[in-house]
C-alpha cells in the first residue's frame, strides 16, 4: 500500500491499523536542536482521542505517545522522529458479525476489491484512527512554528442545520475547548450539543463544518502551478476521514460574485501592503500573501449508524447489518485538532522548503 506520507521536507509517514497493536509514524526533516514539549503533543491527542464526552465514542483509550528515536535529553536530533500510540482498548469481536459484509459508505468493499483482502476490525487502515499520528506530526509542525509567531485555530462552526453565523473575527478563540463540542460560541454550542444527543437518541449521525484560520503568516508560502498553497492544504485536509469539501475565504459563494465584488484590493498599511478583504483566503496565485489563511471544510455523517441497514455480503447476497463497536455520532469535536495538524504539517514544509532555496 502506498500513500502513507505526506510532506516534501517536513515528512510523515505514518502506520497502523485500528485494532493493530499501535498506531505509529516516522517523522524526518524537522530541524535539529529545537526542543520538545512532549507535555504538549500528548495535549494535542488528549483532544483528539476516543471516550472523552457523552457525544464520542466510548472507547476508552489513553493515547499515550511513546517515543523511539529522534529525541535526546528534550531535543530534535535531526534524525527520523520515530513514535508509536498502543491500542489498548480493542474489541475486535463486536466485528465478527461484520467480516463478511460491506458496510455502506465504508472503504470495506473497495478496500476488499484493491487488495484482496481487508482488515474488518474497526477498519483497520481506513479507521480515523490512523489520524492519530497526524495529530503528532501537527503537533511538533506547531511548536516550531510558534517560534515564527503563526497561529492556527480550527473550530466546530457547523453541525446539522445549527450553524454558528458569526465572522471568524468576532469570535474568541480562547474559547473553543471551553465546550465538548469545540465550538467557541457558547449559545450555540449548547444547541449544537442538543442537536447531537437527538440524533443519537435516534441511533443514527450527523455531519458539519471545521473552520480553520492560521494567522501571523509568512508572505511567500506556496508554489505556482502545482503545488500552490491552497492545493496542498486542500489535498492534505481531503486526506481526512470523512471530508468531503474545501473552501477557501469566499469559497463557493463566490461563484455569486461579480470581480468588482470578489477583488481583494490593495493598501498601504504605514509601509505594509495589505488587502481591505479576504476573500481569497490568504492566497493569491497559490502563494500565501500575509492575510489570514481562512477556510471551511465539510464532514460527512460517520457512516456507522446503529440502525439496521440493507447490504450485501461478499458473495453479492443481499442481507441486513446491524453495526456494533463504538461510534462517534458526529466526528468534528475530535477532527478540530485533526485539522489543525494537517494545516501545521503543511506550513511547516513550505516554510522549510523557502528557507532552504534562500
Amino acid at each position: 500500500m502506498s500513500g502513507n506520507s505526506i510532506g516534501n521536507i517536513f515528512k510523515l509517514t505514518s502506520f497502523g491499523e485500528s485494532h493493530g497493536a499501535a498506531i505509529g509514524g516516522i517523522i524526518e526533516g524537522f530541524p535539529a536542536n529545537f526542543p520538545i514539549d512532549l507535555l504538549n503533543i500528548q495535549h494535542e491527542l488528549d483532544l483528539r482521542k476516543p471516550g472523552q464526552s457523552s457525544i464520542t465514542t466510548q472507547r476508552d483509550e489513553d493515547d499515550q505517545i511513546e517515543l523511539v528515536s529522534g529525541i535526546f535529553e528534550g531535543k530534535s536530533l535531526g534524525t527520523p522522529i520515530a513514535f508509536l500510540i498502543r491500542n489498548n482498548n480493542k474489541d475486535s469481536k463486536a466485528y465478527d458479525n461484520i467480516k463478511d459484509l460491506y458496510r455502506p459508505s465504508h472503504a470495506d468493499y473497495t478496500y476488499s476489491k484493491k487488495f484482496g483482502i481487508r482488515d474488518h476490525r474497526g477498519g483497520g487502515r481506513s479507521s480515523a484512527r490512523e489520524t492519530i499520528a497526524r495529530v503528532v506530526a501537527g503537533a511538533l509542525a506547531k511548536q516550531y512554528l510558534k517560534t515564527i509567531g503563526i497561529e492556527i485555530s480550527a473550530y466546530v462552526s457547523q453541525v446539522g442545520k445549527v450553524e454558528l453565523k458569526s465572522n471568524y473575527k468576532e469570535l474568541d478563540f480562547s474559547k473553543i475547548f471551553s465546550n465538548i463540542v469545540r465550538c467557541p460560541d457558547t449559545s450555540t454550542a449548547k444547541k449544537m450539543i442538543a442537536h447531537i444527543d437527538e440524533i443519537k437518541k435516534e441511533g443514527d449521525t450527523i455531519g458539519g463544518i471545521i473552520s480553520c484560520v492560521a494567522k501571523n503568516i509568512p508572505i511567500g508560502l506556496g508554489e505556482p502551478v502545482f503545488s500552490k498553497l491552497h492545493a496542498e492544504i486542500g489535498k492534505a485536509i481531503l486526506s481526512v476521514p470523512a471530508v468531503r469539501g474545501i473552501e477557501f475565504g469566499a469559497g463557493f459563494s463566490s461563484a455569486n460574485m461579480k470581480g468588482s465584488e470578489h477583488n481583494d484590493l490593495f493598501y498601504n498599511d504605514n509601509g505594509r501592503i495589505k488587502t481591505k478583504t479576504n476573500h481569497s483566503g490568504g492566497i493569491q496565485g497559490g502563494i500565501s500573501n500575509g492575510e489570514d489563511i481562512f477556510f471551511r471544510t465539510a464532514f460527512k455523517p460517520v457512516a456507522s449508524i446503529k440502525n439496521e441497514q440493507e447490504t450485501i455480503d461478499n458473495n453479492g447476497k443481499k442481507c441486513m447489518l446491524e453495526i456494533a463497536g463504538r461510534h462517534d455520532t458526529c466526528v468534528l469535536p475530535r477532527a478540530v485538532p485533526i485539522v489543525s495538524a494537517m494545516v501545521a504539517i503543511i506550513l511547516l514544509d513550505f516554510y522549510l522548503q523557502n528557507k532552504l532555496s534562500q
